[in-house]
């Protein structure tokens, strides 16, 4: 019996690395054009992968007796029943192309080899070492191995309609991963469907972060984690309770995918009997703007993204696009918290207000969602009315009243780190590129896909300031103490994204001396903020402009703190204090 058991575990991690060469054969199939003996070797090596994948599956339910659980069993079984659809036909059934041609694609075949991959990788026991990687250097690591392979990734021959150098490929990715939105090339006319497909996936995973779909698939097909990976994930997702990490990650993937699918379909509803385009361009254009909207990334797939002149006037897609990226900047847990509070008014207040009598007041709006609510709110307004006012003759001309509010806010919104445009930017005034530079500054929500100092920060400074004009020692709101902590980091966070943006727009000026300063700081904060933005310089900067705006859209997207923490050895708490000293400041 034992060594039946052993002989399995290698069977199976032979099953996943074979699955592992299936996705790598199946990137190489897509990325190069093949002859006709090639392409029959890898479509043979495909359907090994497949019969193992299928073997593989029996065998964990008939000798390993695996627990039944509704979800696995039921993606287990349609990825076993493809696979034998696609295999059984290839070999004993092709005269039947004509009644089966669905199987025949070959776009299914690999679609069954990535149901394989996925399950054989969620099988297998993933471990986090914090001795080996803390949370903070598994955070940055992870992120520079997506943008790496998404680099190289861009750069295969049938990515792109024509050869990419490595430091344009190198910044799409950094762009797309770090959730930016900053471009070399055109994303419409240089990249080609597997091109922006692989862009796509990057917004995704840049997004949600790679951790994040690895981990909890692994423990939805498994039923199980340890409790080193745990904790682990805990710290990376800010989890107040080790056991709820995972209930957790579920709502940030579900959260994630239900808003993306609605943003999709109500594109899809504003722009798909509007264009000329095919039905499955128009599905795709919707999908790709509808996850480039959450995930605050800012891509697009035309060339003069929203400004372009069939859509400018399109005030519902805009009003999509921003209610999306608000959505994605107000970060998970925000959402979350405002759904429960959500159910709360509806069930407790509205529906048994006259059945229960309630004793006290549950707190179920946090202090971190209100402030958050607040502050998003606040500058939303202020951007609006600010933009309205200085871009009522320039940029809004062209629009009527209702057209000018709603691009003010629009242009409101895309600055907290989304980088879409409804405007010609060149055109902006002085005052809204400096008014538009301050908001990518404070940028989207803490635990959000977007960057910057965040809502809260900004919001901390400016309470810690009112509290010491009154004489306070603290700082108090909605009858709760914000945490000396916090106030401390929020402080870091301010005067690191100064230095980084500093040092950026130095080093930048000194490259690009014949390119107007103002310019200059614009795209840094863009990059910093992530938020994709530009006054169209991008373009003109040097390879060694391009690196430097890579390093900062990966400090933005990581955090300069979080680097710190990755870099800088914790040293060890210690039971005593220094006698305090006032310090002069001012």
């Amino acid at each position: 019996m034992f060594k039946t058991l052993f002989s399995l575990k290698y069977f199976y991690l032979f099953a996943f690395v074979l699955s592992i060469i299936g996705i790598f054969t199946f990137i190489y199939d897509y990325g190069f054009n093949q002859t006709s003996f090639i392409q029959s070797f890898l479509n043979q090596f495909y359907f090994l992968v497949l019969l193992l994948g299928v073997i593989a599956s029996i065998f964990r339910y008939i000798i390993d007796r695996k627990k039944w659980h509704w979800f696995v069993f039921t993606f287990d079984l349609m990825s076993v029943l493809l696979a034998i659809a696609v295999v059984y036909l290839h070999y004993f059934h092709v005269g039947s192309i004509h009644i089966s041609i669905f199987f025949f694609d070959d776009n299914i075949v690999k679609f069954a080899v990535i149901l394989t991959f996925i399950r054989e990788y969620s099988d297998r026991d993933i471990k986090f070492n914090r001795s080996f990687l803390n949370p903070a250097q598994l955070f940055v690591v992870s992120f520079i191995g997506i943008i790496v392979l998404g680099g190289l990734l861009l750069m295969l021959p049938n990515a792109t309609t024509q050869p990419i150098a490595f430091v344009d490929a190198l910044f799409t990715s950094t762009s797309a991963v770090c959730v930016t939105g900053l471009t070399v090339v055109d994303t419409g006319t240089f990249y080609t469907p597997l091109g922006q497909g692989i862009i796509l996936v990057l917004i995704q995973i840049g997004g949600l972060g790679i951790l994040t779909f690895a981990s909890y698939f692994s423990y939805l097909f498994r039923g199980e984690s340890n409790f080193e990976n745990q904790l682990m994930l805990s710290d990376m997702t800010n989890s107040d309770k080790i056991g709820k990490v995972f209930t957790a990650l579920k709502e940030i993937i579900v959260i994630t995918f239900i808003i993306e699918l609605i943003g999709a379909i109500l594109i899809f509803i504003s722009v798909g009997f509007k264009t000329e385009h095919l039905s499955f361009d128009t599905i795709f254009f919707s999908i790709f703007h509808s996850v480039s909207a959450f995930c605050n990334a800012g891509f697009s797939t035309l060339s003069n993204n929203l400004y372009e002149p069939a859509f400018q006037f399109n005030y519902s897609l805009h009003l999509i696009i921003a209610f999306l990226l608000i959505f994605g900047g107000l970060g998970f847990s925000i959402v979350s918290n405002v759904v429960s509070y959500t159910k709360h008014l509806i069930f407790n207040k509205l529906i048994y207000l006259k059945r229960i009598k309630r004793l006290h007041k549950p707190w179920v709006l946090s202090l971190n969602s209100r402030i958050t609510l607040i502050t998003t709110a606040f500058l939303l307004l202020i951007g609006t009315l600010l933009i309205f006012f200085t871009e009522y003759n320039n940029t809004l001309k062209m629009h009527s009243i209702l057209g000018k509010i709603i691009e003010a806010f629009f242009a409101s919104a895309t600055p907290r780190t989304a980088g879409f445009n409804t405007i010609d930017m060149t055109l902006l005034e002085t005052s809204t590129i400096l008014i538009t530079i301050f908001l990518m500054w404070i940028g989207a929500s803490p635990a959000s896909t977007g960057g910057g100092i965040k809502t809260n920060t900004f919001a901390i400074a400016i309470m810690n300031v009112i509290s010491l004009s009154k004489g306070k020692t603290r700082i108090e709101l909605f009858r709760r103490e914000v945490s000396h902590m916090s106030v401390r980091r929020a402080m870091a966070a301010i005067f690191l994204s100064i230095l980084v943006i500093s040092m950026g727009v130095l080093a930048l000026t000194i490259l690009n001396p014949d390119i107007y300063i103002l310019s200059l700081v614009f795209e840094t904060v863009s990059a910093f903020s992530t938020v994709g933005l530009s006054l169209g310089i991008t373009f003109k900067l040097t390879t060694m402009s391009k690196y430097i705006l890579i390093l900062i859209m990966f400090v933005g997207r990581v955090s300069m703190l979080s680097m710190l923490i990755a870099v800088i050895r914790k040293t060890k708490y210690k039971n005593y204090r220094y006698p305090s000293e006032e310090i002069i400041i001012n």
